[in-house]
Formats: structure tokens, C-alpha cells, sequence
């Protein structure tokens, strides 16, 4: 059965391995041997012997109305006790709290992160289940409820011992990867004896169904300034940056490159340029550069007059792509005499959700 998955059959049409109907086919075949004909279509999922009993989407988080539960005398905002749980409450900090708390306040005071990231997992359960493969997908964030921690105790009390994670951060470094790790971790020790076990599904920063949503919304950005003047842009990838110390002990400035890479090519085109965002001001420590604003001073100083921003290190629009980017940059290009138009992320583009289905179905199957 797994080499036949492994096969990864393709659809017409399809520019990415399909592992959908493989894995739908070898789960009826599969069944259908064992129990001599007598499951219908839908009771074989529940028949055959899947590695995973569960899925849980490891995200971020973002400050929703309604206190946090982390500590007993609230500092003020929501926003506020959000970014003092990802930055500190050290004096020194205060300032940065402030700053990104003034952003959210800009905003609405709230971030449309944990809704965004439902919609993305309720999208992946639903395409699961057409698949025949009926696991919950479960919603865990490491900075704002649901906890990751209270997540995984609800887990355990609905009997799921196979967790199979998907850490919801397309490149890898401590920050994005083995710090969740670490979170869900600290969780599956809170819960005692007997303990899941946790699986984490591996990196799609190349995936073809990644790069085809990535694709789609920067031509749908490009159609603002029309087909020849979205050709003639300046094409700017933006990531969170992160310290230059911690990029160097991972493949995040790699894999980020290769993202940008892979997307430029499916677009036709050569040229591309990387810049960094979000980045935390007034620290001793380097942080990767360009900054998006610099870029794009950087790029209207070499005459261009249209850049297309694509954030493909965000999976979804929320305050670090709405502000930093709809507001500060858009503010920046505004100053250069410059249009700068934006790319969605790649949210819940049927392409992403797709992926991440066939990836986990791939894997359910294979253990």
C-alpha cells in the first residue's frame, strides 16, 4: 500500500503530485481486500489502521477580545499583553510594547490572525473528509488562546495518542520552528502519563501547490498596474527578519531564497529581490537586512516607479502584513513617488489548502 503512494500519481492539469486519489484508492483497495467486500465507501477510513488519530495546527497567535489567562493583573490592551508575552516585560522592552501596541490600535486593537488560521484549518478537515480521511484538525497558538498547552489537554481527553503537527511557518529557524517544538513539547509533558505522541509534517517552502497560491496573488496584484507596467516592477519578497545570529545556525535566509526563487520562475520572470520586515528596533544585535522600507527607497533610487510586494514569509494578512506593510511601506513608497502594490499571502487559497491536505493524507497513510 505505501509504495503504491509513493507512486505520487499526477492529475492532468494538476502541476503538483497528487496524493488525494492515490491515497483515497489504496485506503478502498486496502479495505476492500481485508474485509472481503462488506465496508461501504465511508466506513473504511474508520477500517484501516491510519498512523495518525489527530492533527494540530502549531500557530503563532494574536491578540482576540477577551483576556489572555496568563497572568492575574492585566497590563491594559489586549495588544498590549500580547506583545509583552512575545517580547518580555523587562523595562527595556517597554518601548517596543508600545510601539506595535500603537499599530494594533491603529488597526481595530485586535488581530485577525486566530480567525484566519481556523478558516485555514477548517478548509484542510473539510478536504481531508472529501478524501475519505476523517481526523479533527485542532487550532494551537503559543502566544494568545486557545493555548497550545490547553489545545493538547483537550486532545488527550478525546483519547488522541497519534498527533501528527503542522508548525504553520513556511521557513525554518529557531523562532519559526524549534521554538514551537519546544512549546508543544512543554504541553505534552503537562499532560503526564500516558503521553501522545507528536509527529511534526515536514517543510513545504517549494511545495508546488505553495508557490502556485504564491503565484496567483502576485499576478493578481500585478492586474492593478496593468500587464506591462506590473512586467517593468521592481518584485520585492518580504520574510520576518530575524537576528543575524539566529539566521546563521538555520536555513532560514536559504529556504526564504528558494521560496522567492521558485515563485519567480513559475511568474516568467529573472529578477527579484529579498527584504525583511517586522524587525525589532533599538536591540544590540544585528538583524537581517534590507528592511522593506529601504528597499524600496533602494529601488525607486534605480528609477523604477511600480513595486510588487509579496510576503511569502506570512501564511496569513495579519498586523505584521496589514500594518508594516499596508500602512509603513505603503506610507514610505508614498514619500518615494512610488506605486507599491501587495500580494495577498497565501491565506486560504484553494492551491495552500489543497497542499497541506495531500501532504497529510500522504502521510497518514505512510506513517
Amino acid at each position: 500500500m505505501v509504495a503504491i503512494a509513493q507512486a505520487r500519481l499526477s492529475l492532468p492539469g494538476r502541476p503538483y503530485p497528487c496524493y488525494t486519489c492515490c491515497f483515497e484508492w489504496v485506503l478502498w483497495v486496502g479495505a476492500r481486500q481485508a474485509f472481503r467486500g462488506h465496508l461501504t465507501r465511508l466506513e473504511v477510513p474508520a477500517a484501516v489502521n491510519l498512523a495518525f488519530d489527530s492533527v494540530l495546527f502549531v500557530a503563532f497567535g494574536g491578540p482576540t477580545p477577551g483576556c489572555c489567562g496568563r497572568r492575574a493583573l492585566c497590563p491594559g490592551t489586549e495588544a498590549t499583553c500580547f506583545i509583552q508575552s512575545i517580547v518580555g516585560e523587562h523595562l527595556a522592552a517597554q518601548a517596543r510594547v508600545a510601539e506595535v501596541a500603537a499599530h494594533y490600535a491603529q488597526l481595530g486593537g485586535f488581530s485577525p490572525f486566530n480567525d484566519l488560521t481556523c478558516q485555514q484549518a477548517q478548509g484542510v478537515e473539510n478536504l481531508l473528509k472529501a478524501q475519505g480521511v476523517h481526523l479533527p484538525v485542532y487550532v494551537g497558538m503559543r502566544h494568545w488562546p486557545p493555548y497550545v498547552r490547553d489545545v493538547l489537554r483537550s486532545m488527550a481527553a478525546q483519547h488522541h495518542e497519534k498527533i501528527l503537527a503542522v508548525i504553520l511557518a513556511p521557513h525554518q529557524c529557531f523562532a519559526s520552528w524549534e521554538w514551537y517544538q519546544q512549546t508543544v513539547a512543554e504541553g505534552v509533558a503537562a499532560l503526564g502519563n500516558p503521553r501522545p505522541q507528536v509527529t511534526y509534517l515536514e517543510p513545504w517552502y517549494t511545495h508546488p501547490g505553495y508557490i502556485e497560491a504564491i503565484v496567483d496573488h502576485i499576478r493578481q496584484a500585478g492586474a492593478v498596474l496593468g500587464q506591462e507596467r506590473a512586467q517593468r516592477a521592481a518584485l520585492v519578497y518580504t520574510a520576518h527578519s530575524i537576528p543575524a545570529a539566529m539566521a546563521a545556525q538555520a536555513p532560514y535566509t536559504q529556504q526564504f531564497e528558494a521560496t522567492a526563487a521558485a515563485a519567480t520562475r513559475h511568474l516568467g520572470r529573472v529578477d527579484y529581490r529579498l527584504a525583511y520586515q517586522s524587525q525589532t528596533h533599538g536591540t544590540p544585535r544585528p538583524w537581517l537586512q534590507p528592511d522593506i522600507n529601504d528597499a524600496i527607497r533602494q529601488v525607486h533610487a534605480e528609477g523604477y516607479r511600480d513595486i510588487i510586494i509579496a510576503p511569502i514569509g506570512f501564511l496569513c494578512d495579519h498586523i505584521e502584513v496589514l500594518y508594516d506593510l499596508d500602512v509603513e511601506a505603503q506610507h514610505t513608497a508614498a514619500a518615494c513617488g512610488v506605486t507599491c502594490v501587495r500580494a495577498k499571502t497565501v491565506g486560504t487559497h484553494p492551491a495552500f489548502l489543497a497542499m497541506l491536505s495531500e501532504l497529510i493524507a500522504a502521510r497518514v497513510l505512510q506513517g
